[in-house]
């Protein structure tokens, strides 16, 4: 679905909003060191927010992290939380601009009207001198969220392999040494490298020192240091499917649509049917 508004919102503007009826505000927050974003949330979060990380929205069959959900889990476990299709939903995290944006993605992917990314996320909040509150979520009342899945936002593996050594670019998120395999992966029976023909866009080259995403030129120029075409279709992808969502969100407020390849590394590094580059 494609929506008037933003991807993004700041913090003043966040701030101005912030006692609508329809603001919905998400902590999505979510480490891969396995800290507990939850204790973060009590500790500190935005007034009137409530709290879904990515594990709570994928889906619990998969074998692999983070993977995209039913639509039918997604809408259930959103609308438990007050959340429905008409809300304006703002989702943030703790780190800046992390695992924010894969949120923002699923539910753009599934057909939200207004969803934007808080700018800069926590950190950029409280360093405007933004007010937060502590303990547990203010409980609402369940609301009706209608998915409509967009089939054309999520790459698989069959569309990733597919791909290789055509006119799609694959973009991966991950860290340079990670992606020219000199370093292990972080995760168990994970081979080391690349997918052949891959550009490689860290995903901390899109943000600015504040952790604020850059805009225009300078967003833009991000990506056509590595190569990218933006006539030619994109595939974005990471470890998991969290930071491919971060190079997405830069894509679409450049106005370039991509897809997210939602098995990412994880999967294709853990078979053997998929080629590599070192």
């Amino acid at each position: 679905m494609t929506q008037s508004v933003s991807p993004v919102i700041t913090a003043a503007e966040l701030a101005a909003i912030l006692d609508n009826d329809d603001l919905r505000v998400i902590d999505a927050s979510w480490w891969m060191d396995k800290r507990d974003a939850r204790l973060d949330f009590a500790e500190a979060h935005i007034p009137g927010a409530t709290f879904i990380d990515v594990d709570a929205v994928s889906d619990p069959a998969s074998a692999l992290p983070h993977t995209f959900p039913t639509a039918a889990h997604f809408a259930e476990t959103v609308g438990g939380h007050g959340i429905s299709n008409d809300s304006h939903i703002v989702v943030y995290d703790t780190q800046g601009l992390f695992s924010a944006a894969r949120m923002w993605w699923l539910f753009k992917t599934f057909g939200a009207c207004k969803v934007q990314v808080l700018d800069g996320g926590l950190p950029k909040w409280l360093a405007d001198g933004h007010a937060v509150e502590i303990g547990q979520a203010r409980p609402r009342p369940a609301a009706r969220f209608e998915p409509s899945q967009d089939q054309s936002a999520v790459a698989y593996l069959d569309d990733v392999k597919a791909a290789l050594g055509t006119f799609t670019q694959i973009i991966d998120a991950r860290g340079a040494a990670r992606f020219n395999a000199q370093m292990a992966e972080p995760r168990p029976g994970v081979r080391s490298g690349h997918m052949p023909g891959a550009l490689n866009l860290p995903f901390g080259n899109l943000l600015n020192a504040d952790g604020t995403i850059k805009g225009g030129s300078e967003l833009e120029a991000a990506f056509k240091e590595i190569g990218v075409d933006f006539d030619r279709p994109v595939i974005t992808s990471c470890g998991s499917g969290v930071t491919a969502a971060i190079l997405t969100l830069g894509l679409e407020l450049l106005g370039k649509p991509s897809q997210l390849y939602d098995g990412s590394w994880t999967e294709w590094g853990s078979r053997e049917d998929t080629p590599i580059e070192p």
